[in-house]
């Protein structure tokens, strides 16, 4: 006697595994995205808290903060920081103000902005991969 087999829910659970492989590139660009314009906006947050009250030289600097967003063979990945290519003022400064100089104490704003996001970013990725598989 031949054994049968039902494969509707096998072909069903593929489909939607499918489903969601061929969305993963874009909606990871999203969060990805995100979480670079939170790091962003937190960076630049927090280095007008350390310059307020002070006579600064360096009312520009926060303004130069910004990110990009790339695709990449392994998937989307974000630039985040002062422009330092000039078309930005103050951005050539970044590495200054984050870590000191002899001169000038360090600031840090951008990477206790990416360790604050961290978190928020795992999370988000969590939630994106359960949103595809449950086919939302």
């Amino acid at each position: 006697m031949p054994i049968r087999v039902d494969h509707g829910d096998f072909d069903e659970w593929r489909q939607t595994i499918d489903d969601a492989l061929a969305r993963v590139p874009q909606e990871t660009a999203k969060v990805v995205a995100r979480g670079a314009l939170n790091i962003k906006k937190d960076a630049q947050r927090t280095i007008r808290k350390k310059l307020r009250g002070r006579r600064s030289h360096l009312r520009r600097y926060p303004y130069s903060i910004g990110y990009d967003v790339y695709q990449g063979l392994r998937g989307p990945t974000a630039d985040i920081g002062p422009d330092k290519n000039k078309t930005r003022l103050q951005g050539p400064l970044g590495a200054i103000v984050e870590n000191g100089s002899l001169t000038s104490a360090p600031m840090p704003h951008m990477r206790p902005a990416g360790e604050r996001e961290a978190p928020k970013f795992a999370a988000a990725l969590e939630d994106l991969a359960a949103k595809l598989l449950e086919g939302r």
